[in-house]
């Protein structure tokens, strides 16, 4: 069974899909701990709905990451969880955080990454021209969105997309991506290590993709 602590910010759509996950059988997990960053996240809400037990750590109560980074690491330490998921969680982690916490963090990102790292990643995949956007799966580390790649699903971008059109159809995607991920580690079929991960016992040398053909509209 594998424990996880997952990091939301806001709405926490990506958390309600995996504690629906969890609930079908769909994952051998269970969330020992919801933290929010933001007291008004909706999150806390999805969290007591489902009888998870969840801690706010308000970042605008430490005047240095740093800080705010120990008291993360003082919770965690806490539950111990096998997997840390950041999931909607607009904070980034400073060096000390990421290495004390390497191979058991990851994150999900709407983006094909290493295309479109940051925020406004639907826009700014409208505004380069791509033919095709998606989510990202990643390992954490110290640098925003450039830690080791473990799964992807994809999607084409349509000629009357708008940057919230293409969120909304990118959303959809990361409820099934990140709960396949989420399984694929607690199967140990995906083995995360310190800074790489292993798929069925090879090294994975480019992101595993969701087995989701994109579909193809036209406006």
């Amino acid at each position: 069974m594998l424990n996880l602590v997952v990091l939301c910010s806001g709405n926490g759509s990506n958390l309600q899909a995996i504690i629906d996950a969890i609930a079908r059988g769909t994952i051998a997990a269970r969330i020992v701990s919801v933290l929010v960053n933001n007291p008004g996240a909706y999150a806390t809400e999805r969290a007591a709905q489902a009888g998870i037990p969840c801690t706010i750590i308000d970042h605008r109560h430490y005047s240095q990451r740093a800080d705010f980074d120990q008291a993360i690491t003082q919770h965690l330490k806490q539950v111990q969880p096998d997997l840390i998921v950041l999931a909607g969680f607009m904070r980034v982690f400073g060096a000390g955080f990421t290495d004390l916490w390497q191979g058991k963090l990851i994150n999900i990102h709407p983006s094909l990454l290493p295309k479109h790292k940051g925020l406004n990643t639907h826009g700014n995949a409208i505004a380069a021209h791509e033919t095709m956007h998606g989510a990202t799966v990643h390992m954490v580390n110290a640098e925003v969105d450039t830690g080791t790649l473990l799964a992807q699903a994809q999607l084409y971008i349509n000629s009357d997309d708008t940057a919230e059109s293409l969120q909304a159809r990118v959303l959809v995607l990361e409820h099934q991506l990140l709960p396949w991920v989420l399984q694929l580690i607690a199967s140990g079929e995906l083995v995360l290590a310190s800074n790489h991960a292993i798929y069925q016992r090879r090294r994975l040398t480019e992101p595993l993709l969701l087995p989701l053909k994109p579909k193809k509209t036209q406006a």
